[in-house]
């Protein structure tokens, strides 16, 4: 009973990919230089690639997380792939776009972990 809480573990990773396509994503930037360039030039491409990007983590995150609904109970698997999400997300701040943090978010970033971990163990699935 291994495999659906990995597919949550896959999904979350998905939704981190997710989260930072639509924060990249600018509408305005695509539609100018769409306007101005043909489909096919950089410009629109540079600009395009976080909608790509976000149409594609998106897909993935809901397979990946249907699948893993059909085994775990959906209370139980939406607090896990939510939590999971959470700390990646955080850890790609900290890590890759060094964001500051301090003791008490890596305090409460554990009890999260704490809260994943006794979710999963108390789970009928």
């Amino acid at each position: 009973m291994i495999k659906p809480w990995i597919n949550i573990f896959i999904a979350a990773i998905f939704e981190t990919g997710w989260t930072y396509a639509l924060k990249y994503m600018d509408f305005s930037a695509l539609k100018e230089a769409y306007g101005k360039y043909s489909l096919w030039s950089e410009s629109v491409g540079i600009q395009l690639s976080p909608f790509i990007c976000y149409v594609v983590f998106g897909g993935a995150n809901i397979y990946f997380l249907q699948a893993a609904l059909k085994e775990i109970p959906t209370a139980t698997a939406i607090a896990v792939w939510t939590a999971f999400s959470l700390v990646m997300i955080k850890l790609c701040d900290i890590y890759y776009f060094k964001t500051g943090t301090s003791f008490m978010e890596f305090f409460f970033l554990a009890i999260i972990v704490i809260g994943i971990i006794g979710l999963k163990y108390v789970s009928p699935a």
